[in-house]
């Protein structure tokens, strides 16, 4: 998602820190869930965009994977309303077919049937029936929901953003980060003509009837939940392709009928993002699935291979640079943070919302790297410096587990300048890359925690950062470097640090550079620099002198 300056709604319960049973059901894996996997989605909506509703089905194809309960957890948040569910065999047409009784608990339906007569390691599926008016988006992307909104020629646009209130905002399903459908999904959207609708994955069919269009796309691959999406409006839309390194990427755009012309320009930096992106993370994770980008009502999400765009062809961050160096307005901020997702947010994907840095820091750092690809790296290090002023320090990077919290802002530009750092520790840019490119190689399609995370990038760098990653990602405090010069030597030390926590600066002054190495106890070396001292300023740290 798009960073935004000012707290959330998240970040508020955090401090206070008071879950509901509700945060539970939906950030835990608890006894409705902790049985089945989900394996696909075929979801099935019809859009009434004159009364604002919609009604359909979603088929969830799940695999059992341990003893069953009594009961099925389904998220389905309100006022949508779950009408009927039937279990059944892996497919509509084979095998019994029975009704189940539901049960309403808030956002929760648990759906009740002999589930344990149900064989481990065998194929179900369960056909939900909902209807209901979804949620408003308050202030899309972060304040999501259904945006009804009109083009500038009073035309229909509708759109939605989820990510963090979840996709059971809008449709049934087991809305947790760490349950991707391994088989990918099927969407098919019907809404009025002449609106057309564009979805995730493949257009594989296209008919009209009874006034309405019926669009169905599939998705081969794993999907986050809050990246299934739809755009509906009255698109216009080309294609090419790029030779990428795993062969012809197929891309695709489409925007409202009357910019295509001035979109197609503006696209022009698609290819070379994702060469910069494919050279340094490696291959686009979706290549089945293709590209595409897509224009949005709201500002962008990272809508997996359907990117949402919304900032109306402007370089920068809506016209702006949030580095403050120049640097971020020679490119659209949108664009390039958002396609960052495909590699980390949507290949890699945080099992736990509360790991969300993996996404947000490390795509906040993909904006750096398309910097260097296209700038050099001493431009890119300044873009990465500049994104420090939005740093806080007002929670820890890692948020609390089991709650479907992903906390603090700071999971953007702290998280990049976790990432920036590393780089600058490891000294070695070939071996750098190579650990980047491995992370989506290692977990590509899959979820992973913090601590995986932690121990990859350790164990290929050659890096001791077990200190480092938890002053940075487990305290909200940044290290307080404290300094003085007494008898021509400097000492130093570091407060507000965790044991065992250091980082090797340099120290300069006048004609003098010294490297130091600072960690929680005084230390001190010989200094005949004067007193206007400086120390590397690649690394996130106070100083106190």
């Amino acid at each position: 998602m798009i960073p935004v300056l000012m707290m959330s709604l998240c970040a508020l319960t955090v401090r206070a820190g008071q879950y509901t049973h509700a945060d539970t059901l939906r950030g835990s894996n608890g006894s409705g869930r902790n049985w089945w996997d989900v394996t696909r989605y075929q979801l099935d909506v019809k859009f009434d965009t004159a009364a604002q509703s919609i009604a359909g089905s979603n088929q969830i194809f799940f695999r059992v994977t341990a003893q069953p309960g009594d009961s099925m957890q389904i998220d389905l948040q309100q006022p949508m309303m779950l009408d009927s569910v039937y279990v059944m065999s892996s497919s509509r047409t084979s095998g019994g077919v029975r009704k189940a009784a539901i049960v309403q608990e808030g956002n929760v339906w648990w759906v009740k049937y002999p589930f344990n007569t149900l064989k481990q390691d065998s194929l179900y599926s369960l056909l939900a029936f909902y209807h209901g008016t979804p949620r408003k988006a308050v202030n899309p992307p972060w304040d999501g929901g259904f945006s009804w909104k009109t083009d500038s020629l009073g035309r229909q646009w509708i759109a939605v953003s989820c990510q963090g209130l979840g996709a059971s905002v809008w449709w049934p399903c087991k809305d947790a980060q760490w349950d991707e459908p391994e088989d990918g999904m099927i969407n098919s959207f019907t809404v009025p003509l002449p609106l057309t609708c564009i979805s995730n994955g493949r257009r594989v069919g296209n008919t009209q009837t009874d006034g309405n269009t019926t669009t169905t796309w599939v998705v081969r691959n794993p999907i986050n939940n809050y990246d299934v999406t739809f755009y509906i409006g009255h698109y216009a839309t080309w294609q090419d392709t790029l030779n990428g390194e795993k062969g012809v990427l197929d891309l695709d755009y489409a925007v409202l009928d009357y910019n295509r012309d001035k979109a197609k320009a503006h696209f022009g930096v698609v290819k070379t993002m994702l060469r910069a992106f494919e050279y340094w993370f490696g291959p686009y994770p979706f290549y089945e699935d293709g590209y595409k980008l897509v224009e949005s009502p709201y500002l962008g999400m990272e809508h997996q291979s359907g990117i949402a765009y919304g900032n109306k062809f402007r370089m920068g961050y809506k016209g702006t640079d949030r580095s403050m160096t120049s640097h971020g307005l020679k490119w659209d901020y949108i664009i390039i943070h958002e396609s960052g997702h495909e590699w980390f947010g949507n290949n890699v994907t945080a099992k736990d919302m509360a790991d969300n840095w993996i996404h947000e820091g490390i795509t906040c750092y993909s904006e750096v790297l398309f910097t260097e690809y296209t700038a050099g790296k001493e431009n890119a290090a300044a873009y990465s410096r500049g994104l420090w002023a939005h740093i806080r320090n007002d929670q820890p990077v890692v948020a609390p587990y089991g709650v479907n919290d992903e906390g603090t802002g700071d999971i953007y530009e702290k998280g990049e300048a976790v990432m920036h750092m590393i780089r600058v520790m490891t000294n070695n840019d070939d071996k750098f890359r190579k650990m980047l490119r491995g992370l989506g190689r290692e977990f590509y399609h899959k979820t992973v925690t913090t601590a995986e995370v932690e121990q990859y990038i350790a164990k290929t760098t050659g890096l001791e950062l077990g200190a480092f990653f938890n002053q940075y990602l487990r305290e909200k405090d940044v290290p307080e470097l404290e300094y003085y010069i007494k008898n021509k030597e400097l000492n130093f030390r570091f407060t507000n640090v965790v044991p065992g926590f250091s980082l090797p600066l340099t120290a300069t002054g006048g004609d003098k550079k010294a490297a130091v190495k600072v960690n929680g106890d005084w230390a001190k070396v010989a200094w005949d620099g004067g007193y206007d001292v400086n120390f590397s300023k690649d690394f996130l740290i106070k100083l106190k002198k």
